[in-house]
């Protein structure tokens, strides 16, 4: 094993990162928006290798307002703690509230979100359990687009079973009082060498840079600095993250890059504190792209699942449908396979308003994706495919003719166009079935190919995946029927896989 690592470390939109060390274990969890279930949680032994071990929560709430997608909205920024020996996530969802969810254990089972502070554009909420006082506290930020005010981060004393705010809040960091501070958000809370820190970033997310904020009382007054920022690096905007402390004393923290389609990626950065007591980031404010990994146990490589041969017609984990789903979406059975039913939807024109679509996240390295599809169902316009989902987004898969034969069907949508249009001329799938290939470049390029047996065809031109307004670029399978009554059928997805170019 090598004695470095590189950036980053996790290669795919885990947007948002928070991280903590319980033991000699440490856990992650990121922004879900409007995807079911959200808040994933990642485990690594060494800070470079993680896996996905479950989520925190399994549906949105209020439940009505995600029966269709929201992709820019439900979970923003959560914060990761453990504290009484139980783990806690608190989040903000800008349209709701604060939330604080909890469990005994990370795979769960977690309690049921409770709404911690009613209201429009709160987002980014930390707690804090001061060991010294015995006093907890909470800081969050806010969106601007939902209660007019951003730029701030607003502090509250908290009950010490998370259940209620004890006050008002207070501007504890006003960004518009700071030369050269704009849209503060995302702060992280710690208690650390008698002071109060803020670990938060400015700036915007493709553009800005990460600052520390320290006070000897909570409610203030904070200085500040900026502690990392892009420098001469290609790393724009790195900022926004959580920090941790090995069992060694090493500190390390880990944060995100924005790009583009591929969503926020995730960096590893070294820590330390300079002589006046202030955290030195990276090499000295500059992202690193390669370091000397944490001084921890080697571990084997280990990264979150990607592939998966759908046992029993169960989905792996690293799946999320793009609103809470419904009954009846999929069928369990005896064999490999994953069997969608094939849902019927007046919007089955526009993939953008459908919350029956199974994403992942799109690979940060280039990429060839492979899924094999049986289309099942004998529905005249009933369809199945496999898609590269965003503000505008492309699909190639399977569609029931009128005359009964089965075809090949390649669509996409632009950004500004209200519904799909063909990529390419349909191509009869003679036995049903066909195996689909989108081949991801650098850019987020995708070149989509399909075979029906006789070899691989290119279809349609080259599709560049473009992200939401949050949310980066998914994967997705999906199955369709039109309007009308009675149970439409099924497709059948088998071998998910992707691979490296």
């Amino acid at each position: 094993m090598t004695a470095t690592y590189t950036n980053p470390i996790l290669d795919a939109d885990w947007s948002d990162p928070d991280v903590i060390r319980v033991g000699d274990d440490f856990y992650l969890t990121a922004s879900s928006f409007g995807r079911a279930p959200g808040l994933p949680l990642l485990h690594s032994r060494d800070l470079v290798h993680w896996t996905l071990v479950g989520h925190a929560l399994q549906r949105l709430e209020p439940e009505a307002e995600f029966r269709t997608p929201r992709h820019d909205r439900g979970v923003w920024a959560p914060s990761l703690r453990y504290h009484d020996e139980r783990f806690w996530i608190f989040w903000g969802d800008p349209d709701q509230g604060i939330f604080q969810t909890n469990a005994p254990e990370i795979r769960g089972p977690w309690t049921r979100p409770h709404l911690l502070k009613e209201g429009k554009g709160l987002i980014d909420a930390c707690p804090l359990w001061d060991e010294e006082t015995g006093e907890a506290h909470l800081v969050h930020g806010w969106a601007k687009s939902r209660s007019g005010v951003k730029n701030r981060l607003t502090g509250h004393r908290m009950r010490a079973d998370g259940t209620e705010l004890l006050d008002e809040g207070k501007v504890i960091v006003d960004g518009d009082r700071l030369p050269g501070w704009f849209t503060l958000e995302g702060p992280k809370l710690y208690r650390h060498d008698g002071w109060f820190w803020i670990l938060a970033p400015a700036g915007g997310v493709e553009t800005g840079w990460q600052g520390a904020f320290r006070s000897r009382g909570f409610f203030g007054p904070y200085e500040e600095r900026v502690v990392l920022e892009q420098k001469d690096t290609d790393v724009n905007g790195p900022h926004q993250g959580g920090w941790v402390r090995t069992p060694s004393g090493e500190d390390w923290f880990l944060h995100f890059q924005q790009r583009g389609a591929y969503g926020r990626v995730v960096h590893l950065q070294p820590m330390r504190w300079d002589v006046d007591g202030w955290p030195v980031l990276g090499d000295e404010g500059a992202p690193v792209a390669v370091h000397r990994r944490p001084d921890l146990p080697a571990q084997p490589p280990a990264a979150p699942a990607t592939d998966d041969d759908f046992p029993g017609g169960r989905f792996g984990r690293q799946w999320s449908w793009t609103a809470n789903p419904g009954d009846g979406w999929t069928t369990r059975h005896s064999a490999d396979g994953l069997r969608l039913t094939c849902v019927r939807s007046a919007d089955a024109h526009d993939l953008r308003k459908l919350p029956n679509v199974l994403t992942q996240r799109l690979p940060g390295t280039p990429s060839a994706v492979e899924v094999e599809l049986r289309l099942d169902s004998a529905e005249p316009g009933a369809r199945a495919g496999l898609a590269v989902l965003g503000d505008a987004f492309s699909w190639i898969g399977l569609e029931r003719a009128d005359n009964g034969t089965v075809q090949v069907v390649h669509r996409f949508a632009e950004g500004v166009a209200e519904r799909e249009r063909d990529a390419a001329h349909p191509r009869v799938a003679p036995e049903g079935r066909v195996r689909l290939r989108i081949e991801i470049g650098a850019g987020a390029r995708c070149r989509f190919l399909h075979d029906t047996g006789d070899g691989p065809h290119p279809s349609g031109p080259v599709f560049a995946a473009t992200p939401w307004r949050w949310v980066g670029a998914l994967l997705g399978l999906v199955a369709l029927a039109p309007t009308g009554s009675g149970h439409a059928g099924t497709a059948t997805f088998t071998r998910f896989r992707i691979t490296s170019l």
